[in-house]
């Protein structure tokens, strides 16, 4: 069974900085796409940052450009989203999502539609 399991979510102030984790289970970690997506209340998901295996490619959602770095530690089953000058903006509930099997092109990765499995999110709180 494919599980993924979000943390590293809180409350933090304008500025600051957080660091998601999504550790994955049940599924190989050699050919991989996970992306990190978010919601907040009465809006749309959004994709926010996604890395591929297949050749470490990645998309970074143009509000965080700059901000945010996603990462691997395959060793670990684990994908990092590091969250640097956070604004109020951010505040959403983040997910982790998992393609099951070849990834597809990155192009297509921003696409809540293209993933298998999603983890049950992790609340993030920017205050002003």
């Amino acid at each position: 069974e494919v599980q993924l399991v979000e943390s590293g979510g809180g409350l933090v102030q304008a500025g600051g900085s957080l660091r998601l984790s999504c550790a994955a289970s049940g599924f190989t970690f050699d050919d991989y796409a996970i992306g990190w997506f978010r919601q907040a209340p009465g809006k749309e998901r959004e994709g926010v940052s996604c890395i591929s295996s297949s050749d470490g490619s990645t998309y970074y959602a143009d509000s965080v450009k700059g901000r945010f770095t996603i990462s691997s530690d395959n060793a670990k089953n684990t994908v990092y989203l590091q969250m640097n000058s956070l604004k109020p903006e951010d505040t959403a509930v983040y997910y982790c999502a998992a393609v099951d099997g070849v990834p597809p092109p990155i192009a297509t990765m921003s696409t809540p539609l293209v993933y298998d499995y999603w983890g049950q999110g992790t609340q993030v709180t920017v205050s002003s």
